[in-house]
Protein backbone atom coordinates (compact mmCIF):
# COMPACT_ATOMS: atom_id res chain seq x y z
CA UNK A 1 0.00 0.00 0.00
CA UNK A 2 2.31 2.89 -0.96
CA UNK A 3 0.16 5.83 0.40
CA UNK A 4 0.16 6.45 3.98
CA UNK A 5 -3.28 6.73 5.39
CA UNK A 6 -5.44 7.88 8.02
CA UNK A 7 -8.72 6.70 8.81
CA UNK A 8 -11.72 8.31 11.08
CA UNK A 9 -15.17 6.54 11.01
CA UNK A 10 -18.12 8.04 12.76
CA UNK A 11 -19.85 5.74 15.16
CA UNK A 12 -23.70 5.96 14.58
CA UNK A 13 -25.38 4.39 11.91
CA UNK A 14 -22.25 3.45 10.14
CA UNK A 15 -19.93 0.93 12.57
CA UNK A 16 -23.39 0.44 13.96
CA UNK A 17 -26.79 -0.09 11.68
CA UNK A 18 -28.86 2.61 13.28
CA UNK A 19 -28.41 5.38 15.34
CA UNK A 20 -28.23 4.51 19.03
CA UNK A 21 -29.07 7.70 20.56
CA UNK A 22 -32.18 8.18 18.52
CA UNK A 23 -33.05 4.84 19.29
CA UNK A 24 -32.51 5.35 23.02
CA UNK A 25 -34.80 8.35 23.32
CA UNK A 26 -37.48 6.60 21.70
CA UNK A 27 -37.14 3.66 23.91
CA UNK A 28 -36.36 5.50 27.14
CA UNK A 29 -36.97 9.39 26.96
CA UNK A 30 -39.93 10.53 29.58
CA UNK A 31 -41.72 12.25 27.02
CA UNK A 32 -41.63 13.79 23.11
CA UNK A 33 -39.67 17.00 23.99
CA UNK A 34 -36.51 15.24 22.38
CA UNK A 35 -38.16 15.32 18.68
CA UNK A 36 -38.60 19.39 19.46
CA UNK A 37 -34.95 19.52 19.74
CA UNK A 38 -34.10 17.54 16.82
CA UNK A 39 -36.03 19.47 14.65
CA UNK A 40 -34.23 22.64 16.16
CA UNK A 41 -30.60 20.88 15.01
CA UNK A 42 -31.74 19.94 11.80
CA UNK A 43 -33.10 23.20 11.07
CA UNK A 44 -30.33 24.91 11.99
CA UNK A 45 -31.66 26.83 15.21
CA UNK A 46 -29.44 24.80 17.33
CA UNK A 47 -26.18 22.76 17.82
CA UNK A 48 -25.18 19.38 18.34
CA UNK A 49 -24.50 20.23 21.58
CA UNK A 50 -27.40 21.92 23.18
CA UNK A 51 -29.60 19.08 21.26
CA UNK A 52 -27.51 16.39 22.69
CA UNK A 53 -27.63 17.68 26.42
CA UNK A 54 -31.51 18.41 26.19
CA UNK A 55 -32.26 14.86 24.41
CA UNK A 56 -30.30 12.99 26.96
CA UNK A 57 -31.08 14.93 29.94
CA UNK A 58 -34.92 13.40 29.22
CA UNK A 59 -34.08 9.73 29.64
CA UNK A 60 -34.62 7.57 32.48
CA UNK A 61 -32.77 4.54 32.54
CA UNK A 62 -30.94 2.36 35.30
CA UNK A 63 -27.23 1.52 34.77
CA UNK A 64 -28.55 -2.42 34.43
CA UNK A 65 -31.23 -1.36 32.08
CA UNK A 66 -28.66 0.65 29.67
CA UNK A 67 -26.01 -2.36 29.68
CA UNK A 68 -28.70 -5.13 28.87
CA UNK A 69 -29.50 -2.65 26.03
CA UNK A 70 -26.19 -2.33 24.90
CA UNK A 71 -25.37 -5.90 24.48
CA UNK A 72 -28.15 -5.98 22.34
CA UNK A 73 -26.95 -3.50 19.91
CA UNK A 74 -24.83 -4.95 17.25
CA UNK A 75 -21.72 -3.32 14.47
CA UNK A 76 -22.12 -3.91 10.81
CA UNK A 77 -20.70 -7.70 10.10
CA UNK A 78 -18.16 -6.47 7.82
CA UNK A 79 -16.07 -3.58 10.16
CA UNK A 80 -13.94 -6.10 12.24
CA UNK A 81 -12.61 -7.63 9.12
CA UNK A 82 -12.23 -4.06 8.27
CA UNK A 83 -9.95 -2.95 11.10
CA UNK A 84 -8.51 -6.14 10.80
CA UNK A 85 -7.15 -5.09 7.33
CA UNK A 86 -6.21 -1.60 8.36
CA UNK A 87 -4.52 -2.45 11.25
CA UNK A 88 -2.40 -5.37 9.83
CA UNK A 89 -1.33 -2.73 6.70
CA UNK A 90 -0.62 -0.68 9.97
CA UNK A 91 -2.99 2.01 9.57
CA UNK A 92 -4.07 4.53 12.02
CA UNK A 93 -7.79 3.84 12.74
CA UNK A 94 -10.06 6.28 14.94
CA UNK A 95 -13.76 6.79 16.23
CA UNK A 96 -14.99 10.37 16.22
CA UNK A 97 -18.42 10.44 16.99
CA UNK A 98 -20.99 12.73 18.93
CA UNK A 99 -22.37 10.16 20.84
CA UNK A 100 -20.83 8.96 24.34
CA UNK A 101 -18.09 7.29 25.28
CA UNK A 102 -19.71 4.77 28.40
CA UNK A 103 -22.49 4.01 25.17
CA UNK A 104 -19.61 3.66 22.54
CA UNK A 105 -17.30 1.43 24.99
CA UNK A 106 -19.67 -0.89 26.14
CA UNK A 107 -21.14 -1.91 22.33
CA UNK A 108 -17.58 -1.94 20.76
CA UNK A 109 -16.94 -4.47 23.95
CA UNK A 110 -19.56 -6.85 23.17
CA UNK A 111 -19.53 -6.52 20.06
CA UNK A 112 -15.26 -7.92 20.36
CA UNK A 113 -13.92 -4.89 19.11
CA UNK A 114 -10.55 -4.28 21.60
CA UNK A 115 -8.46 -1.38 21.16
CA UNK A 116 -9.77 1.32 18.92
CA UNK A 117 -9.19 4.32 20.05
CA UNK A 118 -12.37 6.31 20.30
CA UNK A 119 -13.41 10.06 20.46
CA UNK A 120 -16.71 11.22 21.83
CA UNK A 121 -18.68 13.09 24.38
CA UNK A 122 -18.55 12.02 27.91
CA UNK A 123 -21.42 10.73 30.13
CA UNK A 124 -21.56 9.37 34.32
CA UNK A 125 -24.95 7.37 35.32
CA UNK A 126 -26.48 8.95 38.42
CA UNK A 127 -29.31 6.91 39.42
CA UNK A 128 -31.63 6.79 36.63
CA UNK A 129 -30.33 10.23 34.64
CA UNK A 130 -27.64 10.12 32.14
CA UNK A 131 -25.32 13.49 33.01
CA UNK A 132 -23.44 14.37 29.29
CA UNK A 133 -20.56 17.02 29.43
CA UNK A 134 -18.94 17.67 26.14
CA UNK A 135 -15.21 17.71 26.88
CA UNK A 136 -14.26 17.92 22.72
CA UNK A 137 -16.15 21.09 21.88
CA UNK A 138 -14.43 24.41 20.34
CA UNK A 139 -15.41 27.55 21.61
CA UNK A 140 -13.15 29.00 18.79
CA UNK A 141 -16.20 28.18 16.30
CA UNK A 142 -19.17 29.37 18.57
CA UNK A 143 -19.40 25.99 21.50
CA UNK A 144 -21.70 24.90 18.52
CA UNK A 145 -21.06 21.15 18.35
CA UNK A 146 -20.98 18.87 21.24
CA UNK A 147 -17.69 17.24 20.09
CA UNK A 148 -15.96 19.05 17.24
CA UNK A 149 -15.05 16.03 15.01
CA UNK A 150 -12.70 18.40 12.64
CA UNK A 151 -10.63 19.03 15.43
CA UNK A 152 -10.05 15.88 16.57
CA UNK A 153 -9.34 14.76 13.26
CA UNK A 154 -6.58 17.44 12.63
CA UNK A 155 -4.90 16.36 16.00
CA UNK A 156 -4.91 12.87 15.50
CA UNK A 157 -3.65 13.09 11.70
CA UNK A 158 -0.29 12.39 10.81
CA UNK A 159 1.02 15.53 8.47
CA UNK A 160 1.40 14.39 4.50
CA UNK A 161 -1.10 11.20 5.14
CA UNK A 162 -4.36 10.50 3.21
CA UNK A 163 -7.17 11.22 5.53
CA UNK A 164 -10.22 8.99 4.83
CA UNK A 165 -13.77 9.99 6.69
CA UNK A 166 -16.52 7.34 6.85
CA UNK A 167 -19.84 8.79 8.08
CA UNK A 168 -23.63 9.45 6.93
CA UNK A 169 -24.97 12.36 9.61
CA UNK A 170 -24.75 16.44 9.95
CA UNK A 171 -21.92 15.99 11.89
CA UNK A 172 -19.74 14.80 9.75
CA UNK A 173 -19.96 17.42 7.08
CA UNK A 174 -17.40 19.62 8.64
CA UNK A 175 -14.75 16.76 9.21
CA UNK A 176 -15.53 15.18 5.79
CA UNK A 177 -14.96 18.60 3.88
CA UNK A 178 -11.22 18.08 4.90
CA UNK A 179 -10.22 14.63 4.48
CA UNK A 180 -9.20 13.60 1.02
CA UNK A 181 -11.35 10.45 0.94
CA UNK A 182 -14.98 10.17 2.14
CA UNK A 183 -17.44 7.25 2.31
CA UNK A 184 -20.54 8.83 2.73
CA UNK A 185 -24.33 7.37 3.30
CA UNK A 186 -27.81 9.31 3.86
CA UNK A 187 -27.11 12.95 5.61
CA UNK A 188 -23.57 12.62 4.59
CA UNK A 189 -23.96 11.49 1.02
CA UNK A 190 -27.05 14.18 0.23
CA UNK A 191 -24.76 17.01 1.29
CA UNK A 192 -21.89 15.94 -0.71
CA UNK A 193 -23.33 14.96 -3.77
CA UNK A 194 -26.01 18.71 -4.04
CA UNK A 195 -22.47 20.28 -3.34
CA UNK A 196 -21.20 18.26 -6.23
CA UNK A 197 -18.12 17.37 -3.63
CA UNK A 198 -15.86 14.24 -4.25
CA UNK A 199 -17.34 11.09 -2.41
CA UNK A 200 -17.52 7.30 -2.54
CA UNK A 201 -21.45 5.92 -1.57
CA UNK A 202 -20.80 3.65 1.24
CA UNK A 203 -23.61 0.79 1.73
CA UNK A 204 -22.09 -0.93 4.49
CA UNK A 205 -17.97 -1.48 5.40
CA UNK A 206 -17.51 -4.08 2.45
CA UNK A 207 -17.31 -0.83 0.66
CA UNK A 208 -14.17 0.40 3.09
CA UNK A 209 -12.86 -3.32 3.05
CA UNK A 210 -12.55 -3.55 -0.98
CA UNK A 211 -11.31 0.06 -0.85
CA UNK A 212 -8.27 -0.96 1.43
CA UNK A 213 -7.93 -4.67 0.47
CA UNK A 214 -7.33 -3.45 -3.89
CA UNK A 215 -4.87 -0.94 -2.33
CA UNK A 216 -3.01 -3.76 -0.23
CA UNK A 217 -2.50 -5.72 -3.26
CA UNK A 218 -0.93 -3.02 -5.39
Amino acid sequence: MPDKYTVFFDFDNTITSFDVIDDMLERFSMDESWIKLENKWKSGKIGSKACLKGQIGSIRISKNKLNSYLKRVKIDPHFKKTLSLLRSEKIKTFVLSDNFDYILKNILKSNGVKGLPVFSNKVRISGERLVPSFPLSNNSCGDYCGHCKLSSMRRLSDKDNTIVYVGDGCSDICPAKAADVVFAKDALLEHFKSKKLDHIPLKNMNDVYKYFKTRSLT
